[in-house]
């Protein structure tokens, strides 16, 4: 196994300079928790309150949603409180399971990925191989993703196919023959967690019923989990690590960074997810600190060499170089 290269923060910055990076705060990572959950909740009651928002609230929502699974990323790293109780507590009760995932799941296969990131073993090259796609069929995923197909598969079908497989074999083989395929990114942050998923649904759809628009709970939090969240998942997917030429080989073009505009930030990139090179060439920093850090590093003469794509249109045009 050939791990991805690295580079030490002193190859870069003198002690004064890194120090401010090291830092943890008690008080970040749960407010943006808080946030996340705030802006989601203000998204639902405009939908109630003023229907023809909606289709905004849906992609708001949805945006939101994909805000958890980066803030359970952030948990995965420990960087949501200093507390680790309380950082796993965060990442997985509140981020983890209302999206179906499961932090104790993903924490050991995102560090994988980490750890062997553009190799052969790391678990997500599957998201990026695959890519550039001609345009017609980045088309075709899309609608997938907008039509609820990509959700069906990912929380109905592959569950299903876990559970059968585990069922068929006691000793687990067949499971784990599962967890070596492609699917195993699905299965980890679908299959490993569907009870907490659908208890903690059920106690919401309770919440809906209770406030008198129990239809509000499959429009504005059901919706947008089927059709915004799958598709700017998968934006956030190719954007960071397709088409990137040398990542194998230099840590500082592991993975790209996407400059995201107001609305980019609000409909597809929440929580600094687009500084995506910052975060592999020094993965603990906090999602919060990484604007800063990508200032720093571009005043050093070695960020010449990184992936840094103007927005995600741009990125959409490059990973589809692919003739139709």
């Amino acid at each position: 196994m050939s791990a991805a290269p690295r580079i030490a923060p002193s190859a870069l910055f003198t002690p004064q300079e890194w120090a401010p990076f090291q830092m943890r705060s008690a008080w970040a990572g749960p407010l943006l928790v808080a946030h996340c959950w705030a802006v989601i909740a203000l998204a639902v009651i405009a939908g109630v309150l003023i229907p023809w928002l909606i289709p905004l609230c849906v992609m708001v929502v949805g945006t939101r949603q994909l805000g958890l699974a980066i803030l359970m990323h952030e948990a995965a790293h420990g960087g949501l409180s200093k507390s680790n109780r309380l950082n796993d507590f965060l990442g997985h009760w509140l981020c983890a399971v209302p999206i179906g995932a499961s932090l104790k799941a993903y924490r050991p296969y995102h560090l994988t990925h980490h750890r062997f990131a553009q190799q052969t073993e790391d678990p997500d090259l599957m998201l990026s191989a695959p890519v550039p796609v001609s345009p017609a069929s980045l088309r075709r995923k899309l609608i997938r993703d907008l039509t609820g197909q990509t959700f069906f598969k990912q929380r109905v079908l592959l569950p299903q196919a876990r559970a059968k497989a585990r069922a068929s074999s006691p000793r687990g083989d067949s499971a784990k023959g599962m967890s070596e395929s492609a699917h195993d990114y699905e299965s980890i942050v679908t299959g490993r967690s569907v009870l907490p998923f659908l208890a903690f649904n059920a106690v919401l759809l309770a919440g809906f019923i209770a406030a008198g628009v129990w239809w509000a709970f499959f429009v504005l939090w059901l919706l947008p989990m089927a059709t915004w969240f799958p598709m700017v998942t998968r934006l956030r997917n190719i954007a960071e690590h397709a088409c990137v030429e040398g990542s194998s080989a230099d840590p500082f073009r592991a993975a790209r960074t996407t400059k995201a505009s107001l609305w980019e930030r609000a409909l597809i990139a929440p929580y600094w997810v687009n500084f995506h090179a910052e975060h592999h060439l020094f993965m603990h920093v906090p999602c919060w600190k990484l604007p800063r850090l990508h200032r720093a590093i571009h005043a050093k003469p070695q960020a010449g060499a990184m992936e840094v794509a103007p927005g995600y249109a741009s990125v959409l045009k490059a990973v589809t170089r692919q003739p139709e």
